[in-house]
């Protein structure tokens, strides 16, 4: 009896919450954010942003990238945060805007050349909200290596089209492979 009794503020809490977010005006992203407008068949589906999404960072030595395609995937201030393993055994994350990403990852994607494509897909799927667990293998122009991982990606459809939230990885490692489920369509 006692432990229903502390879950009862909890829900209505999020009730609550729903409540308020349902009432409240839309909050302006504290930074001005001018997105480009999107091709509609790029936003028009998830298998249609996710595509877009690997292709417009994919290309050969010395072809720029369409990085205005890019950011109009993103909602404003979305976000991609890339995981890593130090040599110390640590985890390290960082997190980064769109226009981070281009400034640091950009300009090597474009002079190196590289590609990504997706190998296998697992969707969640809850009203406007979906979750995308999307295995990937890129590889550089200049590397004989493939590198291959999982894209956790979180997309929102706001009505009229879909948005990438956030891209959030992990690379395969040796002590780290990817799982026979994340390998093949479910």
């Amino acid at each position: 009896m006692r432990r229903s009794l502390l879950l009862l503020p909890l829900s209505v809490l999020v009730l609550s919450a729903g409540e308020a977010v349902a009432q409240a005006a839309p909050v302006p992203h504290p930074v001005s954010i001018t997105v480009p407008p999107a091709k509609p068949e790029d936003v028009a589906s998830i298998d249609a942003i996710i595509a877009a999404l690997y292709d417009v960072i994919s290309g050969p030595a010395g072809q720029a990238r369409d990085w205005n395609r890019m950011r109009s995937l993103y909602i404003p201030g979305g976000r991609l945060m890339p995981t890593a393993v130090r040599p110390d055994g640590s985890v390290a994350m960082r997190v980064m805007e769109v226009n981070d990403y281009i400034a640091t990852s950009g300009p090597m994607v474009e002079r190196a050349g590289f590609s990504e494509r997706e190998i296998a897909r697992r969707v969640e799927q809850y009203g406007h909200i979906a979750h995308v667990f999307s295995t990937y293998e890129g590889r550089m122009e200049t590397e004989p290596t493939v590198i291959r991982g999982i894209n956790s990606i979180q997309l929102l459809n706001d009505g009229t089209r879909w948005w990438v939230v956030s891209v959030y990885w992990e690379a395969e490692r040796p002590d780290n492979p990817l799982p026979e489920q994340y390998l093949r369509a479910p």
